[in-house]
């Protein structure tokens, strides 16, 4: 019997409504509209994409974009002074700078001069600590996303051995640590697994839950999952064009094959993806409340 498939693009529409409930209940109440900044350095097509996504799915939420387009050649010192500008104002409640950098920039330095109460990717480090201690914060929003996906479908984490291929800043780890908590929807007991990582089939043929998110096409194939369990790919792989020129992506996991072993799968596209925006967009919501007190 082939694997029951998780909808992250039907999940990330529920939300969307409960969200936009909450906006408008919150310009009703207290006349705030919750403002998402964003700024993006050079012209990246990637991030272009995904930027104009959040912008996108801000104005579906009835939410205030900011976006600040800025030159590759931009100096690090510039950007810094926006950020401050932006941290200062209180018309944005959240504020992401779109990752990669320039080369010329330095990453660490421009996410820790990011606010930590407008860090709506949750990558500051105050929030990286929160997620490791179990405080509230700001959760980075794939792995916030890959929670809700197990908290809406039902799937028992509580005791749960869970696989998590990849130690990513962004995913692995901080994946690791929610799921470890003693909270509802985690209580897990985590194995982190990498490039790395001697005999991987080992480890993951005995996870309840196997979370993928290594980049690498494909790589966890129907013979490393057992019978029955649950798989999360957050992979998004770009392994061609069709004739009309469209990206062909895949995810981690060997969907066609694996899906006949699971009891429970994600699809790429459609899966991990559109919960990741949606989270983001929760955490704005989340910041305006903070501002307010609520």
């Amino acid at each position: 019997m082939s694997a029951r498939i998780i909808s992250g693009t039907e999940t990330a529409k529920q939300i969307s409504e409960e969200l936009k409930n909450e906006v408008a209940e919150l310009k009703a109440t207290r006349n705030i509209v919750p403002g998402l900044a964003t700024v993006i350095v050079g012209c990246d097509g990637p991030s272009l994409t995904y930027v104009g996504n959040k912008v996108t799915m801000c104005e579906k939420l009835n939410m205030r974009p900011e976006r600040h387009d800025l030159p590759a050649d931009i100096s690090e010192k510039e950007l810094l002074a926006l950020i401050a500008c932006l941290n200062a104002d209180p018309a944005v409640h959240g504020l992401l700078v779109q990752l990669p950098l320039p080369k010329h920039i330095c990453e660490t330095r421009v996410l820790m001069a990011i606010s930590p109460l407008k860090d709506v990717d949750g990558l500051h480090p105050v929030n990286v600590g929160k997620v490791m201690i179990g405080e509230d914060g700001f959760l980075p929003c794939t792995p916030a996303g890959i929670h809700e996906l197990l908290l809406r479908a039902e799937v028992a984490m509580e005791g749960a051995e869970v696989v998590v291929v990849g130690r990513s800043n962004i995913v692995g780890k901080p994946l690791a640590s929610l799921l470890m908590q003693k909270r509802p929807g985690a209580n897990a007991t985590v194995t982190i697994c990498h490039s790395q990582t001697r005999d991987l089939k080992q480890h993951t043929l005995r996870a309840d839950v196997l979370i993928a998110a290594i980049g690498r096409p494909r790589c966890i194939t129907a013979d490393m999952v057992r019978e029955g369990t649950v798989v999360i790919d957050v992979g998004t792989n770009e392994v061609g064009k069709t004739a009309e020129g469209k990206r062909i992506l895949v995810g981690d996991v060997d969907f066609e094959a694996v899906k006949e072993k699971a009891a429970v799968i994600t699809p790429v596209p459609g899966g991990v993806g559109p919960m990741t925006i949606i989270m983001l967009m929760k955490n704005t919501l989340k910041a305006a409340k903070l501002a307010l007190g609520a």
